[in-house]
């Protein structure tokens, strides 16, 4: 009766293991789309080649953010730094060195946070096939304890 229980129990276990899986996998791809679809929307083309962009396409992965993130930082850090631009005075957005610096790190930021986005939903979505094959892993240690049940039962049968 234990190694019933025990066999169910690990069979369970590796059923959870197996839709917490997939839930992870389709949440990760979930944003991932999520992601592609709000940074289309946004139709940032810096650092695309001339070809992709007379295509139509967009800025929409982690290494074409973190290409153009790279590349306005380093325009940025041309300008100065920001105590340098703003020459010790608070931020005016009226003066158009102050916008476009405001801009750049803003533009900078929406990026960077786009690559940092991006990873979380690969962690994600290796988090979900890891729990997938620890499920498959599990629902096979269970078959083989109710298989060995099985075999434990006739062999007490034919002793008798």
């Amino acid at each position: 009766m234990t190694k019933r229980v025990l066999a169910t129990a690990v069979m369970v276990l590796g059923l959870a293991s197996l839709a917490l899986g997939i839930a992870f996998i389709a949440i990760g791809q979930s944003k991932e789309n999520y992601l592609q679809d709000a940074m289309n929307q946004e139709q940032i083309t810096l650092t695309l080649p001339e070809d992709r962009v007379a295509a139509g396409e967009f800025v929409d992965s982690a290494a074409e953010a973190q290409k153009a993130a790279d590349l306005i930082r380093s325009h940025r850090h041309e300008m100065g730094t920001y105590n340098e631009v703003l020459g010790g005075q608070q931020f005016d957005p009226s003066d158009p060195k102050h916008l476009s610096y405001g801009q750049a790190i803003n533009l900078e930021n929406y990026l960077y946070l786009a690559v940092a986005s991006f990873g979380l939903t690969m962690l994600a979505k290796g988090v979900g096939v890891g729990f997938v094959l620890a499920g498959i892993a599990i629902v096979i240690i269970g078959l083989l304890l109710f298989q060995r049940r099985r075999q434990d039962a006739g062999v007490a049968h034919a002793g008798e």
